[in-house]
């Protein structure tokens, strides 16, 4: 198993998949944050997005790309819940009955 582990390099698969797991948890983290807060949880991708920018820049190797894969996707989220807010009003998300939409 060693010589496996020094003979390939498997950092590129280990960063992949990190950043197929970190994509496939902000799935749900834009739904719910539509249902839940509308609009307004831009502010919070926005803020995440910006820490894990600046987080990136002080750190180096693989924690750098993962928080800068996480950067990117907090800020991809911004789109994303405006696009949720369409497939709620096409009827394929339900909409939250508690909230009323401006």
């Amino acid at each position: 198993m060693q010589e496996f582990l020094s003979e390939y390099n498997l950092e590129g698969l280990a960063i992949g998949l990190a950043t197929f797991l970190i994509i496939g948890v902000f799935h749900p983290l834009v739904i719910k944050g539509e249902y839940y807060m509308g609009q307004k949880c831009n502010w919070l991708f926005l803020a995440g997005g910006i820490a894990t920018l600046i987080l990136s820049l002080f750190t180096s190797g693989v924690v750098s790309i993962l928080l800068g894969v996480t950067s990117f996707s907090c800020f991809w989220s911004i789109l994303e819940v405006r696009e949720q807010r369409e497939r709620v009003r096409k009827g394929w998300f339900p909409p939250n009955p508690k909230r009323r939409e401006p």
